[in-house]
């Protein structure tokens, strides 16, 4: 019998010590991602659309405040907001490139 659990043990030892080097070969094959370039958070890939949450940055970021709504409509989003000077304004922003296509006097 103690052959038996010498024997056991030592299947186990190899046994583990292959599925370590194992995963260990298959964490080195698998490459990192790369970082992102410094202009991918001003554009988005051509075929995509922004997401909502991305406009409200973007649009953070330029000075708009008071973001009330975003809507999508026709490959673009029209957000009611207030701009540097507090006026409120209707911004229609890309959907694609988060560009602001044209500002207006909002309600």
């Amino acid at each position: 019998m103690q052959t038996v659990k010498f024997t056991s043990r030592r299947t186990l030892i190899a046994l583990f010590a292959a599925s370590a080097v194992g995963l260990g070969i298959a964490q080195a094959q698998t490459a990192a991602p790369a970082a992102a370039p410094p202009h991918a958070t001003t554009m988005a890939p051509v075929g995509t659309q922004l997401t909502i949450r991305d406009i409200y940055d973007r649009l953070e970021a330029a000075g708009y405040r008071e973001i009330r709504e975003i809507e999508w409509d026709n490959g673009r989003y029209e957000v009611k907001a207030r701009n540097a000077q507090g006026e409120r304004v209707r911004v229609y922003v890309s959907g694609r490139s988060g560009e602001v296509e044209r500002t207006r006097a909002g309600k």
